[in-house]
């Protein structure tokens, strides 16, 4: 459970690990925009590297909530180049390709990506599962009720806890059963969730440990966090830490965050405390 491969590198999870965001789109909600020519992402990658990151997540479909659906060609023109671009500059980097389309994950980990990060576990692309099955590489696979465009429209559960578990548990079968050996799973916080089944979330999280696979936790920045607050996402930091606090107190594996320095903060202080828990 506590260690996936990654292209031969083998990462232990039983320290948690931070995630660091490259968007590499116009309208991302946090920082859509931010990262436009090969300077800017080299830098902006090379700080999240320095600052600890293991993995670096890529993004060039924005999934905010009511974002414009691009096609599978416009995703691959963005991504492909920054990925041929990171491997260059950062032989060893741990790459994560954020995409629903079993075609673009393909082509990213041909290039070089170690990992795929699915905002629709699958159900968006009938092809995912055996896509990441023969390419035998780390499957996130998250929970969204709906697609980008709708799912916060008024998203409904009778019990979120129990049918994200029921969920999860029907997927880890399937991938299980199909061969792949390192799933991971993301409970995936506002993505078709209310602000009460984001809070239902947190706090059922450890809950989620159940399913013996390692769980990444993506909250950093969120409308979950900066509207009860009446803030702006670029005011929402001292909340991400908070929340990524509960979030690996909870058993939480991976940290996907916009602010790498200030995640390994947290872990570091974690880990402080374990040391002296009896």
């Amino acid at each position: 459970m506590n260690t996936i491969n990654c292209k031969g590198t083998l990462i232990d999870l039983n320290r948690p690990k931070v995630m660091g965001i490259l968007n590499c789109t116009p309208d991302s909600f946090f920082d859509g925009g931010k990262y436009k020519d090969e300077k800017e992402i080299v830098t902006q990658v090379q700080k999240m590297l320095a600052e600890g990151a293991t993995f670096i997540d890529i993004g060039a479909y924005s999934s905010r909530p009511g974002a414009i659906h691009i096609s599978e060609e416009e995703e691959l023109q963005r991504l492909l180049p920054v990925v041929t671009l990171l491997t260059k500059e950062f032989p060893s980097i741990i790459l994560s390709i954020d995409t629903f389309r079993s075609q673009v994950a393909k082509k990213a980990i041909a290039l070089g990506a170690s990992m795929i990060n699915d905002i629709s576990g699958g159900n968006a692309d009938p092809n995912m599962f055996e896509t990441v099955v023969d390419l035998q590489v780390p499957y996130i696979a998250m929970h969204m009720q709906g697609t980008p465009q709708n799912m916060q429209t008024n998203p409904q559960y009778d019990n979120c806890t129990e049918e994200i578990l029921k969920d999860f548990a029907t997927k880890a079968h399937q991938l299980k059963s199909k061969g792949l050996n390192d799933l991971i799973f993301d409970v995936g916080f506002g993505f078709g969730k209310t602000i009460a089944h984001n809070y239902e979330l947190l706090h059922n999280l450890d809950r989620f440990q159940q399913l013996d696979c390692p769980i990444l936790t993506g909250i950093s920045r969120k409308s979950m966090l900066y509207k009860p607050l009446e803030i702006s996402p670029d005011k929402a930091l001292n909340a991400t830490s908070i929340t990524n606090s509960i979030a690996i107190n909870k058993g939480t594996q991976i940290l996907r965050v916009h602010d790498v320095k200030e995640a390994m903060e947290v872990l570091k202080i974690h880990e402080l405390l374990s040391t002296h828990s009896a």
